[in-house]
């Protein structure tokens, strides 16, 4: 039946009450495109940006080719720099780590993003995630260009990447029995970034300094402990506590005189809270390692502090405290 036929039908149907059906027309060749080219297009644009981030997560499949992006230049280096130092840290990264010439290719490329000397938060990113990938190796031939950033507190958010970066190649270094010759360069680095009016980068200077340790280190960390940061207290009485020092006591008995919050419905009273419990918990790891090194009794202001840990809100700083509770009885046995 056609369409006229159609209508005429619909017409003679109708008693008067109702207006007729309009003709029925095909769809136009404009209709047509809207209706399939363009929902395919817009579907092939996201398809590709969905394979451009499938491809950059998987370069850790030939090392080399995160090399060569991250010397391309242009945006999402960043992404690559970030896939690499993960997949240093991921279990297929043991060969990668001891790999002197790829821990030297990846601080040339330090060295030639600083040399450029780009801004902007993308340029940032990437400075940051290939310090973290430097920090990831065994080798000491990803120390020198970690040692240089380090000791540039003009740039304190990268200074602080490499700091703790250097901490984290020392103690991969020190795991796998091996010594770097720049070893007395970096502990200066540290030092001179513990010194800084940045309290980020002194924080994280604290704690390279527990790592890193030595006689230098552990003065330096004494006078430390009375920084006017609670950050930086925090992180010093932790790395003195982990070099065995008895000195450590008096800024972790701060740590553990933290109250707990009250629990509220926004996400920055959940985080106060969250922050305080961890701080709490590293406070009581940190005495369980000065009674290990010492084999002594913790002064009364820390057990009277661990003992009323015992009954906190926190299930984890209740487990935590009568663990080293535990641990400070068996030394009378």
């Amino acid at each position: 039946m056609s369409a006229e036929e159609l209508h005429d039908t619909a017409a003679s149907s109708n008693d008067g009450s109702q207006p007729p059906l309009p003709p029925v027309e095909p769809p136009s060749a404009g209709f047509l495109v809207q209706l399939f080219l363009v929902p395919g297009v817009i579907v092939a644009i996201i398809v590709s940006v969905w394979l451009a981030f499938h491809w950059l997560a998987h370069l850790g499949s030939d090392p080399q080719a995160y090399l060569r992006t991250l010397r391309r230049g242009g945006e999402g280096r960043w992404q690559a720099a970030l896939n690499f130092a993960n997949d240093l840290r991921g279990p297929g990264g043991e060969a990668l780590k001891s790999d002197p010439a790829l821990a030297t290719a990846l601080g040339e490329v330090l060295e030639e993003e600083i040399a450029r000397g780009r801004s902007g938060e993308q340029a940032q990113q990437l400075k940051l995630f290939l310090c973290r990938g430097l920090g990831e190796f065994a080798v000491p031939e990803a120390l020198p260009p970690l040692v240089e950033r380090a000791a540039d507190t003009d740039d304190p958010e990268t200074a602080r990447a490499a700091v703790e970066a250097i901490a984290a190649l020392t103690a991969n270094m020190l795991a796998a029995g091996r010594q770097a010759a720049e070893a007395a360069e970096a502990a200066e680095a540290v030092q001179q970034a513990s010194a800084s009016d940045d309290a980020r980068l002194r924080s994280s200077a604290a704690f390279a300094l527990g790592i890193i340790g030595g006689d230098e280190a552990i003065e330096r960390l004494l006078f430390m402990r009375d920084d006017a940061d609670e950050n930086v207290r925090f992180n010093t009485a932790t790395a003195l506590a982990r070099l065995g020092r008895e000195e450590a006591y008096d800024p972790l008995a701060e740590m553990l005189s933290l109250e707990d919050l009250p629990a509220g419905p926004d996400e920055q009273s959940q985080s106060r809270r969250y922050k305080r419990a961890l701080t709490v918990v590293n406070a009581l790891r940190a005495v369980a390692l000065v009674v290990d090194a010492t084999a002594t009794e913790p002064p009364g202001m820390i057990t009277s502090r661990i003992e009323a840990l015992r009954q906190d809100p926190v299930a984890d700083v209740r487990t935590a405290a009568t663990a080293v509770a535990d641990k400070i009885t068996r030394l009378d046995g």
